[in-house]
C-alpha cells in the first residue's frame, strides 16, 4: 500500500517518561507513551496530521461529542519479535472498520495514507515502549470525536482523529463465567451495533455490573427481538464448540466484524475443522450441556486474543463446561500469537512490518 504523504508535522517530547514506568506491573490501558497523533477535520477536509507530545486536549464544553455522542474507536496492537522487529496484525482491517464506523455515524472517513504513515511515524518514535517477550505489546487506540462547538442536533462539521499508545502485558481474563442475557441486548436491528461506537460500550456497563453482582464476569448478549439467540460475549465475538464443530454468529448490523474472529475462522478452516457461521440458540447450549456435546465456549478480541468461558448462568441456573486438555481456545490463541510475534510462518499474509 502507498503510505507516502507530502509532509507530517512532528514535535518530539523533550524528555521521555519511560523510566517512570514499571513495565512488570502494568494496569491495562492506564499508562500512555510519550507521543500521540492528532489530525483535525475542518472546512470539508482533513488537515496535515501532527505527532506531538502526549498531552491534554483543549476542547469547548459545547463540542458536539459531549452532547450527541459522535465518537468511534479501534483497538490494535504492535508486537516486537526476538530480533527487535516491530509488527502489526492485519492493520488494514482496523483501518477499514474505523472508516465504516465513521460512515455509520455520519463522520468523515480518514485517508489511508494519513493513517498508515502517521501510525508508522508514531510507532517509530515510541519504539522503546514496545517490549520484547511473549505477551508484551503496545496497545494502539485510534479514535475520532466530533469537536465542533455547537449544541445543534446535527452532525458535526469538525472532527479530531487521534491515536494514542499504551504498553500492555499478557492479558489473562482469569476464570470467566458469563450470564446469558434474558432482558438486555447490546444492539438492535437497524442500529449501529456493527460500528465500534463509544455509545455501544457505555450501554453495556449497567447490565454487566448487574451480572458481576451475581458473581459473573461478563454478559453474553442475546438478540433484542426474542432473546433466544446469543450474539456477543461482553465486548468480544463468541465461539461455541459442539462436538468437534465450531460455531459462531454471523455478523450483521448488530454484531461487530471482529478481526480476531475472522482470523480464528480462517485458522480453523485451514486445519480442516468444520465451521458453521449461523445464528446460535440459547437452547442449543442447554441441550449441549445436557447431552455432553457442548465442549467449550470462548470470546475473541484484540485485548485478550481469546478468552475461554468456563461456565454460564441462565434463568437462575448455573452450568459448567468441561475442562479440556486440547481446547480450540488454547490452540488458536497460541497459533495467533505465534504469528503476531513473528514466531511462525504467516501463510495468510497478516503481519505488517513497521
Amino acid at each position: 500500500m502507498d503510505t507516502t504523504i507530502s509532509k507530517l508535522n512532528i514535535e518530539q517530547a523533550k524528555v521521555s517518561k519511560i523510566d517512570q514506568v514499571d513495565f512488570d506491573n502494568l494496569t491495562f490501558g492506564s499508562v500512555f507513551t510519550d507521543h500521540m497523533m492528532v489530525c483535525d477535520y475542518k472546512n470539508g477536509s482533513w488537515e496535515t496530521p501532527s505527532i506531538m507530545p502526549y498531552q491534554a486536549l483543549m476542547m469547548e464544553p459545547s463540542a458536539r461529542v459531549f452532547h450527541y455522542g459522535q465518537a468511534v474507536f479501534e483497538g490494535m496492537k504492535a508486537y516486537k519479535d526476538d530480533n527487535g522487529g516491530v509488527w502489526l496484525f492485519r492493520p488494514d482491517e482496523n483501518f477499514n472498520r474505523i472508516n465504516a464506523s465513521c460512515a455509520r455515524l455520519a463522520m468523515p472517513e480518514f485517508p489511508e495514507e494519513y493513517f498508515f504513515e502517521s501510525l508508522k511515524a508514531l510507532l517509530q518514535l515510541d519504539e522503546a515502549w514496545i517490549k520484547k517477550g511473549y505477551g508484551n505489546s503496545l496497545y494502539i487506540r485510534p479514535f475520532v470525536i466530533a469537536s465542533q462547538p455547537s449544541v445543534m442536533a446535527s452532525p458535526s462539521e469538525e472532527y479530531k482523529f487521534i491515536i494514542i499508545l499504551s504498553p500492555a502485558q499478557s492479558y489473562y481474563g482469569g476464570e470467566v463465567r458469563v450470564k446469558i442475557a434474558e432482558k438486555f441486548s447490546r444492539a438492535a436491528d437497524g442500529g449501529f451495533g456493527s460500528a465500534k461506537a463509544a455509545g455501544n460500550y457505555a450501554g453495556q456497563f449497567y447490565p454487566t455490573n448487574l451480572a458481576k453482582s451475581e458473581g459473573f464476569q461478563q454478559v453474553v448478549w442475546t438478540d433484542s427481538n426474542t432473546h433466544e439467540y446469543i450474539e456477543e460475549a461482553g465486548t468480544m465475538n463468541v465461539f461455541v464448540r459442539i462436538g468437534d464443530k465450531l460455531l459462531t454468529c454471523p455478523t450483521s448490523d448488530r454484531i461487530l466484524d471482529g478481526v480476531t474472529r475472522k482470523s480464528v475462522i480462517a485458522l480453523a478452516e485451514d486445519q480442516g475443522i468444520e465451521v458453521e457461521i449461523r445464528p446460535i440458540k440459547v437452547s442449543e447450549l442447554l441441550e449441549g450441556v445436557k447431552d455432553g456435546t457442548l465442549m467449550e465456549m470462548f470470546g475473541s478480541g484484540t485485548a485478550a486474543v481469546i478468552n475461554p468461558i468456563l461456565g454460564f448462568g441462565y434463568k437462575g441456573e448455573r452450568y459448567e463446561l468441561p475442562k479440556l486438555q486440547d481446547s480450540y481456545a488454547v490452540r488458536f490463541k497460541d497459533q495467533l500469537m505465534d504469528i503476531q510475534y513473528n514466531k511462525a510462518e504467516d501463510k495468510f499474509g497478516w503481519r505488517y512490518q513497521i
